[in-house]
């Protein structure tokens, strides 16, 4: 019999194909630290998107495959880097003029313009955990503020003034000529200003471990590169963190896929083992251009759940890591759908074909049973041509459709049903545009109205006995299509949705009417037929 073990180490599922890599780095000794270390990293120079989410959501995968495979011990650390400079002002946040006057200096140093946390970077972190508890995510969160003024990085740093030219070499490969001239890995924080300073240094003391370099007014200081008196630039920051917390694992977007040999060289200059990494493929917005913290495009993680479950996200973010996907409002739907007929096809699978399930990486080896009976794309639907207006209107119809359920034994059901009532007035009645049918479109949908009249009364499972009442209606609807000569056949469908629904795609009509109802749906087309659903000034 095959055990979960041996089955994750032969899986395809990228998560286990990482957490292998991952084990080989003590194939031959355990870690001396006790523990293998995944590392995630945050800047909170704006609002956490769902792309900063995602890092900690598919790293925790890899974390849980890892422990399928070892009985070495696990630990995921979600480090900020909040004592970055603020470079420029986020568009998507108050007070624009109160964090212009203090531009350059460190995240946590940025008065918060929200008024309710000491700094702007502490804001910014405080949203992150936020979101991660909400998760219920395992992780010790670390703060760049922390490290470098309690002392954690002085070792570090320390090495840094001893290998400063060793790391100056690296770095100065990756730089045009003019930066390359100015250009220092230490940031001096200005004893004055507060601000982090980017200016070439006079000299660097290994010995006594101080800088000394000129302001921008040409003053001359000495700073110890200890005690938070001096950070790292971004690139070497990266390595040396590596370096100083003995860092397995961690993954980052494309962007930063060309710094990885700079990472890992400066990594190794200090003394560490570079980890194992992830590129994975950016977010895009629906203009098909990257996600951005400071331009608030894309959807906020805020966003995402006001609309659909959380494990609709954490499905969206399993999909193709590799791959670049655009990430916006219509892309919810299309998850929410995908991941229950993933939840459903689970729990008939056998060992091999669940772990590389996403379900089973979204909730950790032990997914729940989908009770959506009815899909979230035929809920928008029904939204649509019902006018409820909020989730007690929707069960009306559910109820006929399902007898069996109700808000209390079906929650993922009436849960998804508030949702698709909020999505639909939002993004979908706004955008709606219906139309007449043609000559032929109306032939057809004039013979669909007689075939439903000619239904006998009564409930549907009585209507079609033995036979799922969907396919039973689904039948109907094509054997129309074919009849009136559609080709492809898609054209008739397309039809159905556009003068039905106001829109070019739905779902299976012979599922929607047995939502709906029959009667509901004559009614529906008569409508349609007479005009009734167009503006005034097309019927």
């Amino acid at each position: 019999m095959t055990t979960l073990r041996d089955a994750a180490m032969n899986s395809k599922a990228w998560p286990f194909e990482e957490a292998r890599r991952v084990l080989k780095r003590y194939e031959k000794a355990p870690p001396e630290k006790g523990y293998v270390l995944f590392e995630t990293g945050y800047g909170p120079s704006g609002l956490p998107h769902i792309g900063t989410f995602g890092e900690v959501q598919r790293t925790t995968m890899i974390r849980r495959a890892f422990e399928i495979i070892s009985d070495i011990p696990t630990k995921l650390l979600c480090f900020s880097d909040d004592m970055d400079g603020m470079r420029k002002v986020p568009e998507n946040v108050p007070q624009q003029e109160l964090l212009k006057a203090n531009i350059q200096k460190p995240l946590t140093a940025v008065p918060d313009p929200f008024g309710e946390f000491p700094s702007f970077g502490d804001h910014n972190n405080a949203m992150l955990r936020r979101f991660l508890d909400t998760f219920g995510f395992e992780y010790e969160f670390a703060s760049a503020t922390d490290y470098y003024k309690s002392g954690k990085f002085d070792h570090m740093l320390m090495l840094c003034c001893e290998r400063y030219d060793e790391i100056m070499k690296i770095m100065l490969k990756s730089l045009r000529e003019e930066r390359a001239s100015t250009y220092s890995c230490f940031l001096p924080i200005h004893p004055e200003t507060g601000r982090v300073l980017y200016v070439p240094m006079k000299n660097v003391d290994a010995q006594r471990g101080e800088i000394t370099f000129d302001d921008e007014d040409g003053r001359e200081w000495t700073l110890p590169v200890t005690g938070g008196k001096v950070k790292l630039q971004w690139k070497p920051d990266f390595g040396m963190r590596w370096a100083a917390l003995d860092v397995d694992f961690e993954m980052y977007g494309k962007d930063h896929s060309t710094n990885t040999p700079i990472y890992d060289g400066i990594c190794r200059v200090l003394g560490g083992r570079a980890p194992e990494h992830f590129t994975y493929e950016l977010f895009l917005d629906d203009q098909g251009q990257k996600i951005s913290k400071s331009k608030g495009n894309g959807l906020t993680i805020d966003e995402w759940l006001t609309y659909a479950a959380t494990e609709s996200l954490g499905y969206f973010m399993y999909q193709k890591p590799k791959t670049a996907k655009r990430l916006w409002w219509d892309v919810i739907p299309k998850a929410v759908d995908e991941y229950h007929q993933q939840l459903r096809a689970f729990a008939d699978q056998p060992l091999e074909k669940q772990i590389d399930n996403p379900v089973w990486h979204i909730h950790g080896g032990k997914p729940p049973v989908s009770t959506m009976v009815v899909p979230f794309a035929m809920l928008l639907n029904l939204a649509s041509v019902s006018g409820a207006v909020d989730k007690t209107g929707l069960w009306g119809f559910i109820k006929r459709y399902a007898p069996e359920a109700s808000p209390e034994t079906h929650p993922d059901l009436d849960a998804a049903a508030g949702f698709a009532i909020r999505y639909f007035h939002d993004f979908v009645a706004p955008q709606r545009t219906f139309r007449l049918p043609s000559d032929k479109e109306r032939a057809a949908m004039e013979d669909l109205l007689a075939r439903l009249k000619a239904l006998p009364a009564g409930e549907l499972h009585e209507i079609f006995p033995g036979e799922d009442p969907a396919e039973g209606l689904q039948t109907i609807v094509f054997a129309v299509g074919n009849e009136h000569a559609f080709e492809p056949l898609r054209d008739w469908f397309t039809a159905l949705y556009e003068v039905l629904l106001g829109q070019s795609q739905g779902p299976r009509f012979g599922g929607f009417i047995a939502l709906y109802g029959v009667p509901e749906t004559i009614a529906l087309i008569e409508k349609a037929l007479a005009g009734g659903l167009v503006p005034a000034e097309e019927a």
